[in-house]
């Protein structure tokens, strides 16, 4: 972690010299001589990489370097604030100030150079034996002995269906080498699956030749390799001084012309799979290799043709028995003991390891009600009290993962248990807290969705929802991920969660701030009114995060809290207490760069513009409409705004040619939605050439109204970069058929990058549904409440080439019409509260793409869709080798 501190800082100080000189006016010297020493630091963490697990004292350095760089961090950025106030106080203040403001300047320039010296001395110092690091000595080498996983081999439950599905893939009729791979997060059982595939009498039976090794992340491929052959044959001293290349021919020799499972078990990256796999000789014997990995990428590889099979969680009825088989073997749980010991099961959220570790908690403890009681209201805290069987499990796929990775993955721990995590605020937060580092002219949320894919194909992070592109939506974190996170949080002053009555304390009050003071982020899941009204303090905090259930809401009176406690912040979210008045003091907050802010706001002041860093603006209000008063043209970092109401945006206050020398053109904006009609001029979008997502809300027959030839909407026709066009037509207090539009503009005018287009409440005739499909690059359609009126639809051929996914809101449609040849690349169709729509297209049928229908409220056409699904469900797979996934039906409520 101290890797990316000091890299964040480095940055920081980079943007703060090359862009805000001013502010350190008079200390630039020691901040640039400061930059030289980190970067010195940055280049030994680097180098002490792969040392830190063998030696101690190496370990400690690192510790020290990263308490440093987090007090060389407080001193740069108070003295930033305070610089900034001086810089906007009055020429009769600064004269009144005349004497405090260089006494700080002559502080921070000493401060510095006091950090300077502690770098020096612990790069220098070399009673921690940094010379160890080229020499290779290591007093406290850990055993090169690999570590076994831990295989249930009796009492296996919930495997059953699995296992068969497996058995089943490795003995079909295909005579070529297959590979079967079992996918899943550590801990979940595919070691115990594996040997229960292996074991099987069918398996034992169809394999002439069976063998099994143990892979590992301490891969060493000619041990692998001996493990294999010594499966074979019977080794000999002369096997042990064949090299690498001699094994392998020995295996082919022994593997060749006959029918064989190797079993290549907990294999974590692509290089493993790739040394081996020349040792399996591929001839048409129905051969077949049984792989165990946690990271998806590495199943892909190996058979990128066949989906691996990614090992379910346990249902809560599976962890319930297991956890009673562990306890009480064959005998029945007393029935005072069962509702605490279905708690426990749950709270262990399917992960067979964990139900394991607590089993054997309660097995070494007298069988008390009081005991049950007390693990069903804490399960995480009684695992972590066994890690060597877990937790360090668990933390074999966070310590293989690269830093980038591991600061991401390790702040999941802010968010609350079982939270569905929405994947676009996750990113904005990985990118404010300065996690997403530029390479080259890559887009930071690009890079950071890279990261969370990552993540995902590690299978250290959940899938919740999919977006209808297949993109994902919102994500989760099992809880026992979830408590690693914590851990390595704590041990890294990283975050600090405050549930109930735990809260920060000034250091001056008599009540004990522990170690809180030292956190850098915040993150209130709970009571979070208390601790407001307790007025924390925290001055090294750079992110506060609220996440409270409870009822909330901040009087006038308490707003100001944010300003007094966190003068650092650089992240505040609070968009779950709902704010009386908007907090004008956060605007004394000069590092924020993302703030998300909920209350009854019809204003957002200019003074906002002074956050010269602020990347991401989110505020929702109870009012209709919004007027966003401040100068995001004067603001280089901006990247998002999103708001809910129809918010009025407006451009440069000073005139300026509209030409390519433009200062007022912001090449970082990607979002701006929902802001209304008439803020959709060329003064406007004409400087975001880069924005990705635009939402429009409001009187859009404003947008399409031509004046003189043109019309507003001829200006979202030059956004060469945007994806996404949200279209949302609200005529209130009018009702929407006042606002009906009478038709689209030609297609031409439209975006020409667009992808995916979502209309609303414009009451559209059918026959426009043309211009949408002659979009060149459309992939999705969301249509809403009465996007379109009329109760006929005939599609017309030519269109929706690229279509994925089409989604029919609330409408009065009756007949639609349409051949597979209409929507030739469709995969996904949604119809919501078309109680009319007697039909689902059956020629839909005829799309081989198509693999999902749901209905919801459409009782009318459900018929026709079981008749799709059945004529789906009698075409053949792509290809013969591989297994069809299957087209899915979903009608609710069902009947």
């Amino acid at each position: 972690m101290a890797d990316a501190v000091v890299e964040f800082l480095l940055d920081n100080l980079k943007q703060l010299l090359l862009y805000n000189s001013d502010l350190v006016f008079g200390v630039k010297d020691q901040v640039e001589s400061l930059y030289k020493e980190l970067s010195l630091m940055k280049a030994f963490l680097k180098d002490s990489k792969e040392k830190r697990s063998e030696y101690e004292y190496v370990r400690e350095l690192v510790r020290q370097i990263r308490d440093v760089a987090y007090e060389a961090e407080d001193t740069i950025d108070t003295f930033v604030v305070n610089a900034t106030l001086q810089r906007e106080r009055s020429t009769l203040k600064k004269i009144a100030h005349v004497f405090e403001y260089p006494a700080k300047l002559r502080s921070v320039a000493k401060d510095i150079e006091s950090i300077k010296t502690k770098v020096k001395e612990i790069y220098d110092n070399k009673r921690f034996g940094i010379e160890a690091l080229y020499t290779g000595e290591s007093s406290n080498r850990p055993s090169s002995k690999r570590r076994k996983p831990v295989v249930e081999e009796d009492n296996v439950v919930g495997f059953d269906e699995e296992a068969k599905e497996i058995v089943s893939r490795l003995t079909n009729i295909f005579k070529s080498l297959e590979v079967v791979s079992v996918v899943g997060m550590g801990g979940l059982g595919k070691t115990t699956l594996a040997k229960k595939v292996y074991c099987d009498p069918t398996i034992e039976f169809h394999f002439f030749v069976r063998a099994w090794v143990y892979v590992s992340q301490e891969y060493n491929r000619k041990e692998v390799l001996l493990t294999i052959l010594s499966s074979l044959i019977l080794p000999s001293d002369q096997t042990y001084k064949l090299n690498e290349d001699m094994l392998i021919e020995e295996i082919c020799k022994q593997l060749n012309g006959r029918r064989y499972l190797i079993v290549l078990d907990d294999v974590w990256t692509r290089d493993a799979w790739n040394d081996l796999q020349m040792a399996f000789p591929k001839q048409d014997c129905g051969s077949r290799i049984l792989l165990t990995t946690r990271h998806a990428d590495v199943a892909s590889l190996a058979n990128p043709d066949s989906e691996a099979h990614r090992l379910k969680f346990l249902t809560e009825d599976e962890s319930w028995k297991l956890l009673s088989l562990k306890v009480f073997r064959r005998n029945c749980c007393p029935s005072e003991l069962v509702e605490f010991g279905e708690t426990i099961a749950r709270k262990c959220g399917g992960l067979p390891l964990a139900i394991v570790v607590i089993a054997g908690i309660l097995l070494k403890k007298d069988k008390t009600r009081d005991l049950w009681k007390r693990v069903a209201e804490s399960v995480g805290s009684y695992v972590a009290k066994d890690p060597k069987q877990c937790m360090d499990v668990l933390a074999l796929s966070y310590n293989h993962l690269p830093d980038h990775l591991k600061v991401c993955f390790i702040y999941f721990g802010a968010f609350p248990e079982d939270f569905p995590i929405p994947v676009w605020k996750l990113i904005m937060l990985w990118v404010a807290e300065g996690f997403i580092q530029q390479k080259g002219q890559d887009c930071l949320e690009d890079l950071a969705e890279e990261y969370l894919e990552d993540l995902v194909e590690r299978n250290l992070i959940l899938v919740d929802k999919k977006r209808s592109n297949g993109r994902i939506k919102t994500c989760r974190v099992h809880d026992m991920l979830r408590d690693l996170c914590l851990r390595e949080a704590a041990e890294e002053k990283f975050l600090q969660v405050i549930k109930g009555n735990m809260q920060i304390q000034d250091p001056n009050s008599s009540i004990s701030s522990g170690n809180y003071n030292y956190h850098r982020r915040l993150c209130v899941h709970s009571h979070v009114m208390n601790f407001i009204h307790s007025k924390p303090y925290g001055p090294h905090v750079r992110s506060f995060l609220c996440f409270p259930v409870e009822e909330r809401e901040l009087s006038r009176e308490h707003t100001s809290f944010i300003h007094e406690s966190f003068k650092l912040v650089r992240v505040l979210d609070m968009r779950s207490i709902n704010i009386s008045r908007f907090p004008v003091e956060i605007t004394q907050l000069v590092h924020l760069r993302y703030i998300a802010l909920f209350g009854n706001f019809k204003v957002l002041p200019p003074s906002i513009s002074k956050l010269w860093s602020l990347q991401s603006l989110i505020v929702e209000t109870t009012s209709r409409d919004l007027d966003i008063q401040v100068d995001i043209w004067k603001m280089s970092q901006f990247r998002h705004l999103h708001t809910n109401g129809s918010s009025q945006l407006h451009g440069p206050r000073a005139k300026t040619r509209m030409d390519n020398e433009d200062p007022f053109v912001q090449r970082n904006i990607q979002t701006i939605s929902t802001i209304s009609p008439d803020s959709c001029t060329e003064n406007i979008l004409a400087r975001t050439p880069n924005l990705k997502k635009l939402g429009i809300r409001g009187k859009l027959a404003i947008l399409m109204e031509e004046r003189k030839g043109s019309s507003l909407f001829d200006n979202l026709a030059k956004l060469d970069n945007l994806e996404k066009l949200k279209l949302l037509n609200d005529t209130f207090p009018q009702p929407p058929s006042e606002g009906k539009l009478r038709s689209l503009p030609p297609s031409y005018k439209f975006p020409p990058h667009l992808n995916k287009l979502t209309l609303s409440d414009t009451l559209l005739d059918w026959q426009h549904m043309s211009t949408i499909g002659m979009l060149p690059n459309l992939e999705v359609l969301k249509l809403k409440v009465f996007a379109f009126k009329g109760p006929e639809w005939e599609s017309l051929d030519g269109g929706f080439r690229l279509l994925k996914v089409l989604q029919i809101g609330k409408t009065d449609l009756v007949h639609w019409k349409a051949s597979g040849h209409h929507f030739p690349r469709l995969e996904r169709v949604v119809i919501e509260q078309c109680d009319k729509l007697l039909a689902i297209p059956h020629g839909l049928a005829e799309v081989s793409a198509l693999q999902t229908m749901e209905l919801y409220h459409t009782p009318s056409a459900i018929d026709s869709a079981r008749l799709i699904k059945q004529q789906k469900h009698r075409q053949p797979p792509p290809q013969p080798h591989m297994k069809s996934n299957g087209f899915k039906l979903l009608i609710y409520p069902q009947e």
